[in-house]
């Protein structure tokens, strides 16, 4: 049975990979991304973000994480399933385990940023509250998707 734990650097190189193979499959790849994911401490973790990952029998086959936007509010970003365990909620573990964070942590609001061909995952984000909103401040070239949770 899958569960949600939190990120340490053993798992860098699986956190890598499983970000990059889906992100590759879409033609969304970009520098940004790149750097979170070759300092994903550095970058996310010691600016006061959480890194979860959904683990199987050792394996790691799920990650989401929050970023640390400024006061209050925190970015969605790196949500993934590796392909053989899509469709089987982990992706809801993944996305109940950082808002459940976010709110412990006192945000007011989680916004991310997609693009329009993942619409699986639009479709999740919309059964959990969130609202497209016009895609402004995007450090993603390939984003033409925003949306936001606020509470």
């Amino acid at each position: 049975m899958p569960r949600i734990i939190e990120y340490t650097d053993a798992h860098a190189s699986d956190f890598k990979r499983i970000n990059v193979a889906w992100l590759e499959k879409y033609n969304l790849l970009e520098d940004h991304d790149l750097q979170m994911l070759d300092d994903p401490r550095g970058t996310i973790i010691n600016h006061g973000g959480v890194i979860y990952l959904a683990e199987d029998s050792g394996s790691i086959i799920g990650s989401a994480a929050l970023i640390h936007e400024h006061d209050g509010i925190y970015e969605l970003a790196k949500m993934t399933v590796v392909p053989t365990w899509r469709g089987k909620g982990i992706s809801k573990l993944l996305l109940e385990k950082c808002i459940d964070t976010a709110r412990t942590l006192g945000a007011k609001k989680i916004v991310l940023f997609s693009n329009d061909q993942l619409q699986t995952a639009i479709a999740l984000y919309q059964q959990y509250g969130f609202k497209h909103i016009a895609v402004t401040d995007s450090p993603f070239t390939t984003a033409n998707v925003k949306m936001e949770l606020v509470w």
